[in-house]
């Protein structure tokens, strides 16, 4: 097998600001894909714990993120723990403080807020301080500028950026993203992967088909 093992949780000799993930996580209701790493100066270990907030396994949602994605400093996952009601005039938490105020409250008006599982595709780049919010989805091959803050969905293979976050160019042609999705690298097992690392890391579309 070529590469690095994907279970090691600081791959990079003397640079224990970055992990792969997969072996750092042990949450329940969170999955990361292999290769997947987070750079940190205070370090990569308290990734759930810093970078993905209001996410209790009570509500059932889930974040997942795929194989090979780069994450900088900073960035943050908001799950759906984070929503308020927001049907009524205010939307105030009055019922978690208990003492009668949360007697008559309707938990439906909250349980309509939820906006399902967070998932970012493969090969997928999140920028320093980037927000990501509840129920997003991100397309595999997606890059999300730094300090952005993503409110709605990310096609495949687009950049985005701002707050809230809008397409700012596409990273290929249509067609060509096609082509890529339809190639699915990542899913390769590593050593054709690594056998391949030029074409995948090339621009020829061509070149990484052949090599399918």
């Amino acid at each position: 097998m070529t590469g690095p093992n994907p279970d090691i949780k600081h791959p990079i000799a003397m640079h224990p600001r970055v992990g792969f993930l997969k072996g750092l996580v042990s949450a329940p209701n969170i999955e990361i894909g292999d290769f997947t790493y987070y750079d940190d100066p205070d370090g990569p270990d308290k990734f759930a714990e810093k970078c993905v907030l209001h996410h209790y396994p009570f509500i059932g949602d889930r974040l997942i993120i795929g194989k090979f994605c780069a994450i900088a400093e900073g960035a943050r996952f908001i799950m759906n723990g984070a929503n308020h009601a927001m049907s009524g005039f205010s939307t105030y938490p009055f019922n978690i403080f208990g003492h009668g105020w949360e007697e008559g409250f309707d938990p439906q008006t909250w349980s309509r807020e939820i906006r399902g599982d967070t998932t970012i595709g493969n090969d997928v780049w999140i920028g320093m301080d980037a927000v990501i919010m509840p129920g997003v989805r991100i397309g595999h091959g997606a890059i999300v500028a730094a300090k952005s803050v993503v409110t709605h969905d990310v096609p495949p293979y687009a950049i985005v950026a701002g707050n809230a976050a809008k397409v700012v160019k596409m990273r290929f042609d249509e067609f060509t993203v096609r082509r890529l999705l339809a190639a699915a690298w990542w899913d390769w097992p590593v050593d054709k992967i690594g056998r391949n690392l030029n074409a995948i890391r090339g621009a020829d579309i061509s070149r990484l088909e052949a090599a399918v």
